[in-house]
């Protein structure tokens, strides 16, 4: 089971209470819709049972968090009612929506808009392409550490290359569930990234997945967002990849520098 980012050390003016729920919240959310247990919880964040559990009380009082099967927690409903409000999210969905949609139509396969949050990648959109063989590894709202991944290792590769090596080394204690992922193998990632501009998983998350993304320019700053297609292993050819990865680079040229689509 990964582990997420540590909390903070104790403070003495209520702080830690508010980052150890919000890394509750982060490690549900990474855990996926199926939610996941108190000891699973206690576990990712090398906290005590008896802290999780306290803290998962207040969230489960305030809505944050709901018990999925009476033992699972997942995402409560005022999260959901808090994602209704218009934030920069709703944003670059909204900026990139029909690149997304374009690539998914002419690869055919599962197409993903991606959101650097932190140490990881959070989706924001998810196209499925009219492959009879849909290969769906991430869901809308799903979490994945930076080097997870094809999209969330685009997004690592973009950051500069000292605070890359320091996300590296943050994420490198919740790869234990990657047995073919490092913080070594990251790196090379990276750098087979800044080569040739795009990432690719090939069997290092899901053993018969193919990943491909390219991080999104941004108006200022660093890339914040990245665009990736999902695959089963058996639909990739190096031919197919060369198609798929020209139509990526055009679709996010047609959007155009600072064009929103409706």
């Amino acid at each position: 089971m990964p582990r997420t980012a540590a909390p903070p050390p104790p403070s003495s003016d209520g702080t830690q209470a508010v980052h150890r729920a919000a890394s509750i919240l982060r490690a549900i959310a990474q855990a996926g819709a199926e939610g996941d247990s108190l000891a699973g919880i206690a576990q990712r964040l090398a906290l005590p049972r008896s802290t999780v559990h306290r803290i998962l009380g207040c969230l489960l009082d305030e809505r944050l968090v709901e018990r999925a099967d009476g033992r699972r927690y997942r995402m409560g409903p005022l999260i959901h009612e808090f994602g209704l409000t218009p934030a920069a999210g709703s944003q670059d969905v909204r900026r990139w929506r029909h690149a997304v949609e374009a690539v998914a139509a002419r690869t055919g396969v599962t197409a993903y808009l991606m959101r650097r949050s932190g140490t990881e990648a959070v989706c924001l959109l998810k196209v499925d392409g009219n492959a009879v063989v849909r290969f769906v590894p991430v869901d809308v709202g799903q979490r994945r550490l930076l080097g997870v991944g094809a999209g969330a290792t685009a997004l690592l590769a973009a950051l500069e290359p000292a605070r890359a090596d320091d996300m590296i080394r943050a994420v490198a204690p919740g790869l234990d569930r990657y047995p073919r992922l490092n913080a070594n193998s990251l790196r090379a990632a990276v750098a087979l990234v800044r080569r040739s501009g795009f990432a690719i998983s090939q069997g290092t998350v899901v053993d018969d997945g193919f990943g491909m993304g390219r991080a999104l320019p941004a108006s200022e700053g660093t890339p914040h967002l990245a665009i990736s297609i999902a695959a089963h292993a058996t639909m990739v050819t190096e031919s197919r990849i060369a198609a798929w990865k020209k139509v990526i680079v055009e679709e996010v040229q047609a959007a155009g520098p600072g064009r929103a689509r409706d």
